[in-house]
């Protein structure tokens, strides 16, 4: 999995999962997955990308697991 592109002024992070040609894509409302002819993902594309990143960032880690020192 490698991040290839973000474009600021949409807002979309661009990271490509597979090294096949992109064949067709399906919008699933804040992703766009772009397919290989054999229906496996090939690109995704995050919109409202900078948001995304903040609550999975957030998620994974918790304000009380960030600031806790064992």
């Amino acid at each position: 999995m490698k991040i290839t592109g973000y474009s600021k002024d949409v807002d979309i992070l661009i990271v490509r999962v597979a090294d096949e040609p992109v064949d067709y894509a399906e919008d699933t409302g804040q992703f766009v997955v772009h397919f290989s002819k054999d229906g496996k993902p090939v690109l995704l594309e995050i919109q409202g990308a900078k948001d995304f990143v903040m609550e999975s960032y957030n998620t994974l880690f918790a304000e009380d697991q960030a600031t806790s020192v064992p």
